[in-house]
C-alpha cells in the first residue's frame, strides 16, 4: 500500500485549546452563509451563550469556541452550578447577508443537538435576537431574564470585595477607574459606578458606542484604546474581548486592581503569575461575570422569574472570590491558578 502523503493542513484541529471537549460541532448552511462552531467542554445539558464575530479564518473561529466553552465550565463550577461549559461561535459572513434568516438557521442547527446544549446571547447577539430564535428553538434562554444586568451586578459585588482587600473598605467615592468597552456589560458596568467615584476613564474603538456613553453619561472621560491601559486609576476593567491582558499591555497598567466583565482577559496563565507578582491583584474573570450565567439557568430551571431570589445567588460571587483570594496569599500563587485548581475539583468531582 502506497505510503500517505503528509497533509500540511492536518494539524489544524490538533490545538491547544482542546481539553477533552465533549463534542466540537461545524455548523454550516450555504443558503444563508452560516458558518461557525459549536463546542461541549463539559456537562449535559451545557450551557454558553452565541456570539458572532468577524475571525480570519475558520481555525481562528474554532479556538474562540474551543477557549470559550472550557471557560464556561469553570465559570459554572464557581457559582455553584451543576452544569457543563459550551459556546457557539458564528462567522460574521464578509457579504452583507439577511441576519434574521441566519439566525434562523442557526437555530435549526441547535435542535439537532437535542437540548445537549443551551445558549443565549453573547457579542453580536441582541435581547431581541435570542426572541427570534427562541421561536424556532426551545433551547434559547435570556428571553425572561435580562443576563446583562446580573452580569454588571455581578461584577460590582466582585468589586465590593476586591475593594475591601487592597484598600480596606468597599466605598467608591474617592476611586478612579479604567473601563476597557463601552459595549453591554461595560455600559452597565458603568452605571453601577456613575456618581459614586471620582473619575471614570472609558475606551471603545467603536466611536459611536463613545458619544451614546459621553450624552449618557457626561461627566466620563473618553479615552483612547491605545492609552485606557496606561491611565494611572484605582481599578481597570476589561468589559470588551478576550485576551486584552497580555505581555504588552500589563507593562503599561498602572491600577492595583483588575475587575472587569470580559472573558478570557488572560492571554496566557503565566500573564496572571507576572501580575501577582508585580502586586497587582487580578480578579478571575470567570467568577467576576457569573452572575448571567445565573440568571439564565434560573430561567431554565424555573418556570418563574424570581429577581430576588436570582440577585441573592449573586452573593455567591463575593464570597467564591473571597476565598480564591485568601488562599491566594496563603499559598503565594496567582489568584488565576488558585481559581483553575478550585473550579477543576469542582466539575471533576461532579463527573461532568
Amino acid at each position: 500500500m502506497a505510503k500517505q502523503k503528509n497533509n500540511k493542513n492536518s494539524d489544524q484541529f490538533e490545538l491547544k485549546e482542546f481539553d477533552g471537549h465533549r463534542l466540537v460541532s461545524f455548523i454550516y448552511d450555504p443558503k444563508t452563509n452560516l458558518e461557525g462552531f459549536i463546542a461541549i467542554h463539559r456537562g449535559d445539558p451545557a450551557f454558553g451563550a452565541t456570539r458572532i464575530c468577524s475571525y480570519q479564518n475558520r481555525t481562528e473561529a474554532l479556538r474562540d469556541a474551543l477557549r470559550l466553552s472550557k471557560l464556561m465550565s469553570y465559570k459554572a463550577a464557581m457559582a455553584g452550578l451543576k452544569y457543563g461549559g459550551a459556546k457557539s461561535v458564528i462567522i460574521l459572513p464578509k457579504q452583507s447577508q439577511n441576519k434574521n434568516n441566519l439566525l434562523k438557521a442557526y437555530a435549526k442547527k441547535v435542535n439537532l443537538l437535542g437540548g445537549h446544549f443551551i445558549t443565549g446571547a453573547d457579542v453580536g447577539i441582541s435581547a431581541d435576537d435570542v426572541k427570534l430564535m427562541r421561536q424556532s428553538s426551545p433551547y434559547f434562554i435570556g428571553v425572561n431574564v435580562d443576563p446583562v444586568k446580573y452580569t454588571a451586578l455581578g461584577i460590582f459585588y466582585a468589586l465590593e470585595e476586591s475593594l475591601k482587600e487592597i484598600f480596606g473598605d468597599k466605598s467608591l467615592s474617592n476611586r478612579s477607574f479604567a473601563i476597557q468597552g463601552a459595549g453591554k456589560i461595560g455600559t452597565a458596568f458603568l452605571k453601577h459606578l456613575y456618581g459614586k467615584t471620582k473619575t471614570i476613564y472609558i475606551a471603545d474603538s467603536n466611536l459611536q458606542k463613545l458619544k451614546e456613553v459621553k450624552k449618557a453619561f457626561p461627566k466620563v472621560i473618553i479615552t483612547s484604546v491605545e492609552d485606557i491601559f496606561k491611565q494611572k486609576v484605582d481599578v481597570l476593567s476589561p468589559c470588551a474581548m478576550g485576551h486584552v491582558l497580555n505581555s504588552e499591555t500589563i507593562k503599561q497598567i498602572r491600577a492595583p486592581l483588575i475587575v472587569g466583565g470580559a472573558n478570557n482577559q488572560l492571554a496566557s496563565p503565566e500573564i496572571g503569575n507576572t501580575l501577582f507578582k508585580q502586586g497587582i491583584l487580578y480578579a478571575p474573570d470567570y467568577i467576576v461575570n457569573g452572575g448571567g450565567m445565573i440568571s439564565v439557568v434560573s430561567e431554565y430551571e424555573n418556570s418563574k422569574i424570581n429577581d430576588s431570589k436570582i440577585i441573592k445567588k449573586l452573593d455567591i460571587i463575593p464570597q467564591t472570590l473571597g476565598k480564591v483570594i485568601k488562599k491566594s496569599l496563603q499559598q503565594k500563587l496567582a489568584t488565576n491558578i488558585v481559581a483553575d485548581r478550585m473550579a477543576e475539583k469542582i466539575f471533576n468531582n461532579l463527573n461532568i
